[in-house]
């Protein structure tokens, strides 16, 4: 705690010059994974083994996979990085021992992929979903997006889950950064990792239900992924949002159970 507190005392030091070049490592991976999303968007065939599986949704090879894989993590790295801003600008700030030590930016990209990281673990069991519900022809393999009777069910749990206590213990997690960091503190680029990845964690408790909206309205569909982003970004900066998200919730679930029957 006594060097969580230090660190802030020196968060005043950095300046706006400085701390740009600490947060270049992270704002360059999410303009790279919005760059490559973009042309996964246009070009489905820039996903690895996704020809093949619009022609064969019934077989699916590793490469396909992969493929679903690599497609999640960087549309989940472009989504969610953005909304992790504050966390990180908070850390870059707080870390100043560190880089009295000659870290540098180091930490700072450490921590963001640690963030990163613990949403590729949620990439991989969206993509072993997909896969599985594509296979049991639950899902369209052309449009990405689940058959109406699922979409309404899946619309239910979301909404179920934006009003439950997990949701919101998590939102706090994310809502204040300077108290994680207090709490959660650890020195050097390992600790650093760590703590971006046990915020990522409470990042996927608090948002997992809204990302398998996309399996509702078409995983790649663009109108959807730029509103989900605002929207968890939104949740996560103003106050009094945990009204928000319950009202959102119980709209969810409304239009799940319409959708259904």
């Amino acid at each position: 705690m006594e060097r969580a507190g230090s660190k802030r005392g020196a968060a005043a030091h950095v300046t706006p010059a400085r701390l740009a070049q600490l947060l270049g490592g992270p704002v360059a991976v999410a303009v790279a994974s919005w760059i490559y999303l973009a042309v996964m968007i246009d070009d489905m065939s820039a996903i690895p083994g996704m020809s093949a599986m619009m022609m064969s949704p019934q077989v699916f090879t590793p490469m396909q996979v992969i493929g679903l894989f690599l497609m999640w993590a960087v549309m989940m790295a472009a989504m969610m990085l953005p909304t992790a801003a504050p966390m990180i600008v908070a850390y870059a700030r707080m870390q100043g021992a560190d880089r009295a030590n000659g870290a540098g930016w180091l930490p700072v990209l450490a921590f963001s992929g640690g963030y990163v990281l613990a949403w590729a673990g949620f990439s991989l069991v969206a993509a072993g979903l997909q896969a599985g519900l594509t296979n049991l022809a639950f899902m369209s393999p052309m449009m990405m997006k689940a058959t109406a009777p699922l979409g309404g069910a899946i619309l239910v749990v979301a909404g179920l889950y934006q009003v439950s206590p997990m949701k919101h213990a998590c939102l706090r997690q994310c809502r204040t950064p300077i108290s994680f960091l207090m709490t959660q503190w650890r020195g050097g680029r390992l600790g650093a990792l760590a703590m971006g990845w046990r915020h990522g964690l409470f990042c996927v408790g608090c948002c997992w239900a809204l990302m398998g909206l996309l399996f509702v309205v078409g995983v790649m569909n663009t109108a959807w992924i730029i509103a989900i982003t605002v929207y968890v970004w939104v949740e996560k900066i103003i106050p009094g949002s945990e009204t928000l998200s319950k009202l959102v919730g119980a709209a969810m679930v409304g239009l799940g159970f319409w959708i259904s029957f």
